[in-house]
């Protein structure tokens, strides 16, 4: 019995060494690298942080606001209300939350997450993500990240929404699937094409891998990405989903294209 004892003790001391070794390790590294802002390479309190200024500069999108497409309204005038777009063209999908407006500092941080290989970015934009999706989150039953085609995962080298969904199934705990959508028609790159021209690129992009089919099913899907524009690309994937056999989809992304008026 003392011998269990003493085991236990030296295990338990060994750990607390560890844990004031990776302490140690951590104020020193800080202090050779000091936090800065995520943005502006600012000083900040915390590692992947952003500063005051850049905080300030991001255009968050609160209630009051459509409960289907997440658009913020000017005026409020009561919970549950559905914007006129909402009502003359539904979305497939039931519901789409953002963190914030695309512009300004937003529209900055993607651009480097997309085009910089700022991976390390997609930390931060998940972590608000996951504040932004409370709503969503305790619904979803599992987390699938839009696609990219093969051929634009070659030369990106990375899908930013399936880092964007992986902080997301860690921050939040949920089962997430990073192969069961695949894009499978190469589209034209989706800027400058009009709201009709986004539907007709995307028209059969998608698809729910065979394999995955048992996952979908009967399944509230979190479908992840990086920005809404016109919902073009949210309304294929969550399509090709439903057709799979999931109960309804919901979308979190972490900037969306808010037109004023």
């Amino acid at each position: 019995m003392r011998r269990r004892l003493t085991v236990r003790a030296l295990a338990s001391s060994f750990r607390q060494g560890g844990d004031l070794l990776r302490l140690g390790l951590r104020g020193a590294i800080s202090i050779v690298y000091p936090p800065s802002c995520v943005a502006c390479q600012a000083a900040t309190g915390e590692a992947q942080a952003l500063c005051p200024t850049c905080w300030g500069d991001i255009g968050f999108i609160e209630r009051p606001y459509c409960e289907r497409l997440g658009i913020p309204f000017a005026l409020d005038l009561g919970d549950g209300l559905v914007s006129p777009k909402a009502i003359a063209d539904p979305p497939v999908f039931a519901r789409a939350r953002a963190v914030c407006r695309f512009d300004g500092t937003a529209r900055e941080l993607v651009h480097r997450l997309k085009y910089g290989d700022r991976t390390d970015l997609a930390v931060t934009l998940g972590r608000m993500m996951a504040q932004a999706g409370r709503e969503l989150l305790p619904d979803a039953e599992l987390i699938v990240p839009v696609p990219l085609h093969r051929m634009r995962l070659w030369s990106r080298r990375f899908n930013q929404a399936a880092a964007l969904a992986q902080i997301l199934h860690r921050q939040a705990g949920i089962p997430h699937a990073p192969l069961a959508l695949a894009r499978v028609k190469r589209t034209r790159q989706q800027v400058g094409l009009t709201r009709a021209q986004r539907a007709d690129n995307l028209q059969g992009a998608f698809r729910v891998e065979p394999a995955a089919k048992p996952q979908i099913e009967g399944r509230r899907i979190l479908l992840v990405d990086d920005v809404l524009t016109t919902g073009a690309t949210a309304n294929a994937a969550a399509r090709a989903l439903l057709r799979a056999g999931a109960k309804a989809v919901d979308v979190l992304t972490f900037a969306r294209v808010v037109t004023d008026g």
